[in-house]
């Protein structure tokens, strides 16, 4: 007969010690808001949203091995840098979760503000069916939240990547809303048949500078180029945008740009010698400059 072992088993898995586990990997690993990925990785494969993780932590619910080994393979893709938007299939924004992957770039919280400008901006139009713009839509976030947040007004969106459209259609599909229109072109030449109606135009265009090295390894190693660099100085879509805003403009609508923090004394500029108006630079919540707006002139 064999005697018993004396080694203890292995204690069972529970969310507030695999919590502490992956939070401290994740620090190490040079993420901030370590504890947040970590909830939010975990809620993931728990199906639990991050308070209700918090509240398991608490009270010390067991897991399951299955369920224990899911969660570690998250964290070694996590570790490695790779968003946790793509680990996990999706983007919040605003009141909105869009689907995200490789070859479309994942919407910031700071977008979040570019697209309340272009919400407040469309609801003050007096036209009982205003028109909108979104060029370069990427995930479709600002689109789809205008359309969402403006149901009486009409939204039109292009994008011109292969790789992120599909990312796009998925996204406009699973949204439903009817008020919004999706077409695969480039920005230049697209909604001709709008020429001179449109109330609000919005872009978040790239506008790196083509030899600027992104700080961020999510952004550097998995964003897409397309998405990011804008030429030279950054500012070549911009350009773009500036022209074809003009053309589908009507007198007195509203142009709006999002870029980084040091571009907005340029993009004033840029739209100043183009003909527009009343420009201005606004700060985000963090208070660095990132949206600049402008009227189409008489």
């Amino acid at each position: 007969m064999t005697a018993p072992s004396n080694t203890p088993a292995t204690p069972p898995a529970t969310v507030d010690r695999i919590r502490a586990h992956v939070t401290e990997r994740l620090a190490h690993a040079g993420i901030d808001d370590a504890e947040v990925d970590a909830d939010l990785l975990i809620g993931h494969v728990l199906g639990n949203s991050r308070g209700q993780v918090q509240a398991a932590a608490i009270t010390g619910r067991v897991i399951t091995d299955a369920d224990a080994a899911a969660i570690l393979a998250l964290v070694e893709r996590r570790e490695k840098r790779e968003p946790l938007q793509h680990i996990t299939g999706r983007a919040p924004f605003r009141s909105l979760e869009l689907n995200v992957g490789l070859g479309v770039f994942v919407p910031r919280p700071e977008t979040e503000g570019v697209a309340q400008i272009a919400i407040d901006a469309l609801r003050s139009m007096a036209d009982p069916e205003p028109i909108a713009v979104d060029l370069g839509t990427g995930s479709g976030a600002i689109a789809l939240a205008l359309a969402t947040e403006v149901p009486h007004g009409l939204v039109y969106a292009c994008e011109n990547s292969a790789d992120a459209f599909p990312w796009t259609s998925r996204n406009f599909a699973e949204v439903g809303a009817p008020n919004a229109t999706l077409v695969f072109a480039d920005l230049a030449d697209a909604f001709s048949e709008l020429d001179g109606t449109v109330s609000v135009v919005v872009s978040n265009p790239p506008y790196i500078p083509a030899d600027a090295i992104p700080r961020d390894p999510e952004v550097r190693l998995f964003d897409p180029a397309q998405a990011l660099f804008g030429g030279p100085d950054g500012l070549d879509v911009v350009r773009l945008v500036s022209q074809t805003g003009l053309r589908l403009l009507h007198a007195g609508g509203v142009l709006i740009i999002e870029h980084g923090e040091l571009q907005g004394a340029d993009i004033r500029a840029l739209l100043e010698s183009d003909g527009w108006r009343a420009t201005a630079t606004h700060r985000d919540l963090t208070t660095r400059d990132r949206t600049t707006t402008a009227l189409r002139p008489e």
